[in-house]
């Protein structure tokens, strides 16, 4: 039997503490000013980092806290609750797990320690491709071996974080798909270090949220051949390991997002007063904020439960999957009711309502779509007939 904690622990309680007290110093005027001119949180990101926070998965024999997902999953939930975004430094968390599982002790050795340090930034996850979709197993970017190094040629699309990263774990076939018995096999995984990368062209594309988003494109780019991570041709089952563990990071985000959303909403709503009372006492305004809370702290009673069977070596990928699902429609709920309760001041920039609206509106795309995780708890966890 798996225990799963209603409360927090001492540690968990000052680790909290520790980054809420760093977000204060990055109020919703400094994640304006960066939204409005598309840059980067470099300060934010970088005093996370000196922190220690950012490498809180990472063992501490190669430099990190050797803490759990449930601690990674509270520090990005506390920036999100905050007013924040850990999206400019999320991936870091569920991409070095590749590594760690899979990665060779050279190549753990040579990249764990500067990635901890901040020396080196892991922040790029090259996959999505313009045409292949969520449809990983037909991704057409291909790395053929020619001696000690792969030649890689293709595209990739939405994958952010590119122009301010070191290095970028990149998803590519190195055996034809119709050489491969299974559609899964074929795709390996790499360990690439990007800086002044012969061959590699990024071009950044604006989106409707500050996510440093871009365009890959790989003309006969040359990378080492110890690049690999890894065998030759199990990459998607690689990048799966570690997506139990990218679906309740990413949730807890949302579950941030939902918090403080849920917030807002009760603050404004008991202070606006319009026809002689606080708007808050009006059950069309109070009753959706109501509906929005009960919804969030559900998603995060499951968040807990997912994080204590990864973190105690169980399996949860039913947990993962609808935790991600619970917790973005939960946090677009929110959302929605701090809109209308709002009403026009929703929607204007200096509430910081808008952009956290458009920012948690992501995650019921991204990293997965909410209708393919309903396709996998339909199939895997329930029994029924395969969609997808």
């Amino acid at each position: 039997m798996v225990a799963i904690n209603l409360g927090l622990t001492d540690e968990q309680r000052a680790l909290k503490a520790g980054v809420a007290e760093i977000c204060k110093r990055y109020p919703g005027e400094y994640w304006r000013d960066l939204d409005a001119r598309r840059e980067y949180p470099e300060a934010f990101v970088t005093e996370l980092t000196g922190a220690g926070y950012l490498a809180c998965l990472i063992p501490q024999e190669y430099g990190g806290a050797g803490l759990g997902v449930a601690e990674a999953a509270l520090i990005l939930e506390t920036i999100h609750a905050s007013g924040g975004s850990a999206s400019a430094c999320h991936a870091q968390m569920y991409i070095m797990g590749t590594v760690l599982r899979h990665g060779s002790e050279a190549q753990k050795r040579q990249y764990l320690p500067r990635i901890a340090s901040g020396d080196l930034r892991l922040q790029a996850f090259g996959v999505t491709e313009p045409d292949a979709g969520s449809d990983t197993t037909q991704l057409k970017t291909t790395a053929v071996r020619t001696g000690d190094r792969y030649v890689v040629n293709g595209r990739k699309m939405f994958i952010s974080r590119a122009l301010q990263s070191d290095l970028m774990l990149l998803l590519a076939r190195t055996t034809p798909a119709d050489q491969v018995k299974r559609r899964t096999d074929g795709l390996s995984v790499f360990l690439v270090d990007i800086r002044g990368l012969k061959g590699l062209e990024i071009r950044p594309l604006r989106m409707m949220m500050n996510h440093s988003t871009n365009a890959l494109f790989f003309d006969d780019v040359e990378i080492p051949a110890d690049s690999l991570v890894g065998e030759e041709g199990r990459g998607f089952a690689y990048i799966l390991s570690g997506m139990n563990a990218e679906r309740i990071l990413v949730a807890s985000e949302s579950i941030g997002d939902g918090r403080w959303f849920t917030e807002k909403a009760v603050a404004y709503s008991s202070q606006r007063v319009i026809f002689g009372k606080p708007i808050g006492a009006n059950q069309g305004v109070q009753f959706p904020i109501a509906k929005a809370y009960a919804a969030v702290e559900a998603a995060a009673l499951m968040r807990d439960k997912a994080a204590a069977l990864f973190d105690a070596g169980e399996p949860c990928g039913a947990e993962a999957n609808m935790v991600k699902y619970l917790a973005a429609e939960a946090a677009w709920e929110a959302g929605n009711a701090c809109i209308d309760c709002h009403g026009g001041y929703g929607y204007a920039e200096e509430y910081d309502v808008e952009r956290k609206f458009r920012e948690c509106r992501l995650y019921k795309t991204a990293p997965v779509n909410n209708n393919l995780v309903l396709a996998y708890l339909g199939e895997h966890v329930l029994g029924m007939p395969r969609s997808y």
